[in-house]
Formats: structure tokens, C-alpha cells, sequence
């Protein structure tokens, strides 16, 4: 018997979950499946579809252009989209509020992203080649 890798699950944790859940499904319009988990202590958990995506590794060292760079191991998330102001804009007009300006982080067009309950999640512009639109 194949087993096959079908999906990748994220994890947000949140300070206030139902918050949390509701930006992404009003304000970012994610499609969702409801789950009840009594066991848990709240009355539903949405599982949200988050479309296409990409696994990236980066090291937790390297030098480019001369200068040292060192991350502790970690995990994190970003949105991607095609046009970062119109998404912007977009998303502005459902609530959503953006934590500084643009910037040009070489790989792509970046601004982070306020979530309600959580931190910020970089939402951001790919100038890079992309891997999610590969066929399996």
C-alpha cells in the first residue's frame, strides 16, 4: 500500500479563538467545515480551506551579501496573494487593519497582517518562483 502526503495542516493558537475564527471566516472569507467538540469547552472549531500552498526550509544560519543571518528553529505562516494592494485594499474593507507600510523583502512585497487573538501573519506578494500552482 502508497501512502501519500495529501495536505498541510496549520495551527494558529489564539488568545481568543472565536475571535480569531471569525476574522478568518468574515474577514478573509475562508471557506470552512464545523466540527463540535464538547470534550473542549467550546460549542464549535472551524477548520478552514486555505487554498493552495507551499513548504519553504530555511536554515537557522547563513551569510548572503557578506552578512550573517541566524533565526532560532521555528514554524510560521504567511497568506500569499497575487497583487498585495489590491488584497489590501480588499481586505480593508471587511475590518481588517495591517501593521505598518509595504516593504520590499527581496522575495517578495510584504506587510504584516493584524489577526484578533494571535500575532500578526505576513501577508505578502511573491516575487519569487512559486511551487503551489505545480501539478502533484
Amino acid at each position: 500500500m502508497s501512502y501519500v502526503i495529501t495536505s498541510v495542516h496549520l495551527m494558529i493558537y489564539s488568545d481568543d479563538a472565536p475571535a480569531t475564527r471569525a476574522f478568518l471566516r468574515d474577514v478573509l472569507g475562508l471557506t470552512f467545515v464545523a466540527m463540535k467538540e464538547a470534550e473542549m469547552g467550546e460549542e464549535e472549531w472551524l477548520i478552514f480551506r486555505t487554498g493552495p500552498s507551499e513548504l519553504g526550509v530555511h536554515p537557522t544560519f547563513s551569510v548572503w551579501e557578506g552578512k550573517e543571518y541566524r533565526h532560532p528553529r521555528h514554524h510560521s505562516l504567511s497568506f500569499m496573494c497575487d497583487d498585495l494592494n489590491a488584497t489590501m485594499a480588499d481586505l480593508a474593507s471587511r475590518g481588517a487593519k495591517f501593521v505598518g507600510e509595504i516593504e520590499d523583502h527581496g522575495y517578495g512585497l510584504v506587510v504584516m497582517l493584524e489577526v484578533p487573538g494571535a500575532d500578526p501573519v505576513q501577508l505578502y506578494q511573491p516575487m519569487h518562483p512559486v511551487a503551489y500552482n505545480l501539478v502533484h
